[in-house]
């Protein structure tokens, strides 16, 4: 696995601003200090999310907050839409102050100097030793200084397995990725499915590959390396691939109608999901009440706890915004006040990414879907021990698309899933060398 140092990292990303052309003049905006003074007179900001709830939660702060508004924008998730609407707005010069932004697609905004750099905002490198340091690192993107959003949510990792089934047919737990392999076969004896490989979630993928200590991407300071099939991203395909050739998981696609029938129905028996898996379960499958428990994930090496991640998001203050200083003041209160954290929770069952919020009271108590276990305290041990090196790159959107058209392939035997891997890191290459983003050789 290949690690950058932040000051290199930060060394690149000014390098890849420069050689994509970002700014007029050829020096990118985002090289230059963020004015960060706080406006005269009352502020209106707009922020836009697509979290379930989140005008109530602003409600809160617009009422202890006369002299800073913010009004809500609601819109698709970043990938149906509303990430480009970003982009065409910014190149616009009308965009909302404030836009949710999933950390895989951080870079993306950086490298096209869509996000202003927060640290020159009182507050905000003080607020570092709030969150967890790998999800502070998703926002810093490894330099030493710069700041492009506040993380908002997290998605550490966990294994939901039906108790009910694993006692009943007298299979043990699996703790290990060993372990996994014999009772999917234990299970296909059974009848069942241990677990449904997504053909499309490649995220979920990367949350095994960065489990794993694998990375997809590095920078050595001048340019981009993209090693989708390093030997840890290589070991987790292969197994997936086994299981697959050996007929022990099923493949329905995921999010559909099948897929939850598959798991109301008891024909699949586990899902290595993140947190937010557990409303997932609950509302595709309610007919298993009660019959679900939480574990770590399995481990390569047993007596391990690492743990990978899928999913989360910060509050970025896109670029061009008038009330930088206001949007940070507004960004941070949201993501790291409990009153804040716990009305979060309440609204949309957020994940919180500081310390502090993963011991909230909405966090502490048995769950009743999940037999009354305390599941969150499964995830808050893994929210700690995801790796700080995983990096995400500046095209994202398109490597997925070019994955999961791999992985849909393997999954009906045309090719396999390291195929699917070669392929996307093919043309993530070619991808980045098309808008003049620096890859190494």
């Amino acid at each position: 696995m290949q690690h950058t140092s932040k000051k290199a990292l930060a060394v690149a990303l000014t390098a890849t601003l420069l050689l994509t052309g970002c700014a007029a003049g050829g020096t990118p905006e985002s090289a230059e200090t963020t004015v960060c003074e706080p406006s005269d007179g009352d502020v209106t900001l707009e922020f836009t999310s697509w979290i379930p709830g989140i005008e109530d939660v602003v409600s809160i702060w617009n009422d202890a907050n006369p002299d800073i508004q913010v009004k809500v924008q609601t819109g698709p998730n970043g990938n149906s839409g509303t990430y480009q609407n970003f982009f065409n707005q910014i190149a616009a010069g009308n965009a909302s102050d404030l836009g949710q932004i999933e950390y895989d697609a951080l870079p993306n905004f950086v490298v096209q100097d869509g996000v202003e750099d927060l640290s020159a905002c009182a507050d905000v490198v003080a607020a570092e030793d709030q969150f967890v340091d790998w999800a502070w690192g998703q926002v810093t993107l490894g330099t030493d200084s710069s700041v492009y959003g506040i993380p908002q949510d997290t998605g550490p990792m966990g294994l939901f397995y039906r108790t009910d089934l694993f006692q009943q047919n007298g299979i043990a737990v699996p703790t290990t990725w060993d372990e996994y392999k014999e009772a999917a076969k234990q299970v296909r004896a059974a009848g069942g499915y241990i677990t449904n490989f997504s053909q499309s979630d490649i995220n979920q993928f990367a949350g095994f590959v960065w489990q794993a200590g694998g990375d997809w991407f590095a920078n050595d300071g001048s340019a981009w390396t993209v090693s989708l099939t390093g030997d840890d991203s290589t070991k987790v395909a292969d197994y997936w691939q086994e299981l697959i050739d050996e007929d022990l998981v099923s493949t329905y696609p995921a999010w559909t109608d099948e897929w939850n029938n598959a798991y109301n129905s008891g024909q699949v028996w586990t899902w290595n999901s993140a947190v937010w898996g557990a409303n997932s379960i609950s509302s595709g499958a309610p007919d298993t009440a009660g019959n679900w428990s939480v574990a770590a994930l399995p481990q390569w090496t047993a007596g391990e706890n690492a743990a990978g991640n899928w999913g989360g998001s910060s509050v970025a203050v896109l670029k061009g915004s008038e009330h930088v200083y206001e949007a940070t003041k507004f960004a941070l209160w949201l993501n790291t006040s409990d009153e804040a954290l716990t009305a979060l929770a309440d609204a949309a069952n957020l994940y919180p990414a500081t310390t502090d919020g993963l011991k909230l009271p909405a966090f502490s108590e048995g769950v009743e879907f999940y037999g009354g276990q305390k599941i969150y305290d499964v995830f808050a041990d893994a929210a700690t021990s995801v790796s700080p090196d995983f990096t995400w790159g500046p095209t994202m959107t398109q490597t997925y698309a070019d994955v999961s058209d791999g992985f849909k392939a393997a999954v009906s035997g045309q090719g396999t899933l390291l195929d699917a891997l070669a392929k996307g890191q093919s043309t993530t290459i070619k991808t980045l060398e098309s808008q003049s983003i620096p890859v190494a050789e």
